[in-house]
């Protein structure tokens, strides 16, 4: 297998895990408001006490899977953008490589907490309040914010169309994704800005996905790549 083709699985990956995460997120986590500004810490840590499984699938895909697949995609792009702009490369990896870290990290700590709550399922009080610190940690990370993400994914589809790798839509779909990921930055805006940011990178990377697997041999992808 070529580079070009496991960055396309890669990033198809991506984008299955990004799914994953907000049909959970929308059912069975809907009552314990994650992804909001309201959770609820008590409600989370009597999940966790019952079901502690449900959240470490969760975790894995959305964060350590997710990570691991973004690095391989990183690297392909780079490879990709080199051709016609090895400066633009060199930057977008450098980025993307800061962002897979940093939700590799956040996943690995989001995992920790649902273990060590787990451990403290005997005493509710402590629990909440070391889930919510640990959790705090995870948001500053990553799952609170977009600004790595929306960073990368805004350069990447610049130097993309600059390239030639990638057509019109491709980078307008990554343009408005990667600038919503950088207005999580503020406060007022965080959680509509964290969606758009979440659905356009969906699109983002299925089209990136196509392009990388199969070019310009199908109209649409044609209409995505050229």
């Amino acid at each position: 297998m070529t580079l070009r083709k496991a960055g396309g699985l890669a990033a198809l990956t991506c984008a299955a895990t990004y799914l994953f995460g907000f049909a959970l997120l929308v059912t069975l986590l809907a009552p314990l408001g994650f992804g909001s500004d309201e959770i609820d810490v008590a409600a989370v840590t009597a999940f966790i006490a019952e079901r502690p499984g449900v959240l470490i699938v969760w975790n894995t895909l959305i964060y350590i899977v997710n990570a691991l697949a973004l690095a391989v995609l990183v690297v392909a792009l780079r490879r990709q953008i080199a051709n016609a702009r090895p400066d633009a490369a060199a930057l977008t990896e450098a980025i993307g490589l800061i962002w897979a870290t940093l939700v590799l990290g956040a996943g690995m700590i989001a995992n920790v907490a649902v273990e060590r709550t787990h451990a403290l399922a005997a005493d509710p009080e402590a629990a909440a309040s070391l889930w919510q610190t640990l959790h705090a940690v995870e948001l500053g990370l990553g799952g609170g914010n977009e600004i790595a993400g929306g960073a990368w994914i805004l350069a990447v589809s610049l130097a993309g169309l600059a390239s030639g790798l990638f057509g019109r839509v491709t980078a307008g779909i990554g343009a408005i994704s990667g600038f919503a990921g950088l207005v999580t930055i503020l406060p007022p805006l965080g959680e509509t800005a964290g969606a758009v940011f979440g659905l356009g990178a969906i699109a983002w990377f299925v089209a990136v996905g196509i392009v990388l697997l199969r070019g310009g041999q199908t109209a649409f992808v044609k209409g995505v790549s050229a």
